[in-house]
């Protein structure tokens, strides 16, 4: 994906003035007016992919699929989660194009006062040419009607009546939500920045994200969020999840008129569903675009790609409404305006790696389920950490379409298979792969591992492994893990 943190803030152009239709005007211009050209910036680069044990991971080798390529075959890093993956991982399935996952967070390019007034001025430049042709044209109809009938006066239709949009269409659930979504910026200590998007989680003031659009600003940097209004709130993170890639902030001195947005249920979702994503690309607040559930359950390992960040994984889900970098943390909804996602990578044609250039939104936009986000976000709220289910296996993270297979040596030293954890009690040993969780295919071990955080510690799961060629099923009750760290 491109992870979508670090969009350039492009302010929006002012609304064109009205076309005078009611005073004649001089005959339209010749020649084709200017077009208005968005000023140029420096695309965000990179997807975000990596594994859980600090190598990149391996999605399941079709088009769309999250990238987990580029992995080394060594025993999990005993720091977890890992640092980001190597330069370059290649995506999955792809011809060759070599769109990676992951993305290296960069500074957005300096704005330029000039670029931003070329884009102003090209506006109100077709604007205003498009009202001397309206005020032409109305001069036109009025002489016309003159020399036919002897009066002036030009009568404005009535049969199109009054517009109404329903609260089931896209305009309906856009006017509803967006008054509930805020465009965040966040920024380091060291002055980096960039553009997210976030959501109203509950009536206290607590707004949900991605942790990658506010980790530059966990240790001591500033975040604001500004609502549609205008309304601009200094925030501060109440917890982060970098193995989620979900973060809560909190804005200071909230309004008493907040209303959250109604999750929905992420399990629920079909595929062929109607999707609808808010968010402001490339710092273009407030946007809306369309898509459908293009799949579910799609395994994606993610990073920024920044200097010491540490991977996130997903079972998500798969739209092809247009996600660009910016749209990051903002919600996903279904066709009834319920949050079933938090928009968090896409896949880029870009040539891949950490650092390299890359394209905005071809269509495979990913979102973390609404469900498990909504856990995660109970949980950073309640006490400011994380809490990830785990089997208690070190797992390989190579290049595998075959499963995940429990390593012959922990990281560190460490047993592979943790004395008297859930793997152990139920007997699992180094060697065995694990090919199924539940009714999951597992293909690998990253696979494995986000299909694991899709559940809470304490639940009961069947897994189903090789061993020695022989097929076996075990039950396991999940363990816990506290922190990212």
């Amino acid at each position: 994906m491109s992870t979508e943190n670090e969009g350039t803030a492009v302010p929006p152009a002012p609304s064109a003035p009205p076309v005078p239709v009611d005073a004649p005007a001089a005959p339209a211009p010749q020649g084709q007016p200017p077009r208005a050209q968005a000023p140029q910036g420096q695309a965000p680069q990179g997807p975000y992919g990596q594994d859980s044990q600090g190598q990149s991971g391996q999605g399941q080798g079709t088009p769309g699929d999250a990238a987990h390529h580029g992995v080394s075959s060594s025993a999990p890093d005993p720091s977890w989660p890992p640092p980001p993956p190597p330069a370059s991982p290649s995506y999955g399935g792809g011809s060759g194009s070599g769109g990676g996952w992951g993305s290296s967070y960069q500074q957005p390019a300096p704005k330029s006062g000039r670029g931003r007034g070329g884009l102003v001025a090209a506006v109100l430049v077709a604007a205003l040419a498009a009202g001397g042709l309206g005020g032409g044209l109305g001069y036109t109809l009025a002489k016309n009607n003159d020399e036919n009938s002897g009066s002036t006066t030009v009568s404005a239709s009535t049969s199109g009546g009054d517009v109404k949009r329903d609260p089931g269409t896209v305009a309906g659930v856009a006017a509803k939500a967006l008054p509930s979504t805020v465009t965040i910026e966040a920024e380091s200590n060291s002055g980096e920045g960039g553009t997210g998007t976030g959501f109203v989680f509950d009536k206290q003031g607590h707004i949900v994200t991605n942790n990658h659009v506010v980790a530059g600003a966990v240790d001591g940097g500033k975040l604001t969020a500004t609502f549609p209004s205008g309304k601009k709130y200094d925030a501060e993170v109440v917890g982060n999840a970098q193995g989620y890639d979900v973060a809560v902030i909190k804005l200071k001195d909230a309004p008493g008129d907040l209303k959250p947005l109604t999750l929905g249920d992420s399990d629920k979702v079909a595929v062929g569903d109607a999707t609808i994503a808010i968010g402001a690309p490339f710092g273009l607040s407030d946007t809306v675009t369309t898509g459908i559930i293009s799949a579910k359950n799609r395994p994606v390992a993610s990073s920024d790609g920044r200097s010491g960040s540490q991977a996130s994984y997903m079972s998500a889900l798969q739209t092809d409404a247009s996600i660009n970098p910016g749209n990051s943390g903002g919600p996903l909804l279904d066709a009834q305006g319920n949050v079933i996602g938090i928009n968090s990578a896409i896949q880029s044609t870009g040539n891949g790696g950490f650092g390299t250039g890359q394209s905005g939104s071809i269509g495979l936009g990913f979102a973390i389920p609404i469900n498990q986000a909504e856990y995660v976000a109970q949980e950073l709220i309640k006490t400011g950490k994380p809490v990830y289910a785990k089997i208690g296996a070190s797992v390989s993270l190579d290049d595998s379409s075959d499963g995940a297979q429990i390593t012959e040596q922990g990281a560190g030293g460490a047993a592979p298979v943790e004395p008297g954890g859930p793997a152990a009690e139920a007997g699992l040993k180094p060697g065995d792969v694990i090919t199924r969780l539940d009714d999951r295919v597992i293909d690998s071990g990253p696979t494995l591992i986000g299909e694991i955080w899709t559940h809470k510690p304490g639940d009961k799961v069947t897994i189903t492994y090789e061993r020695n060629g022989k097929q076996h099923t075990a039950e396991v009750t999940l363990g816990s893990r506290i922190g990212d760290n």
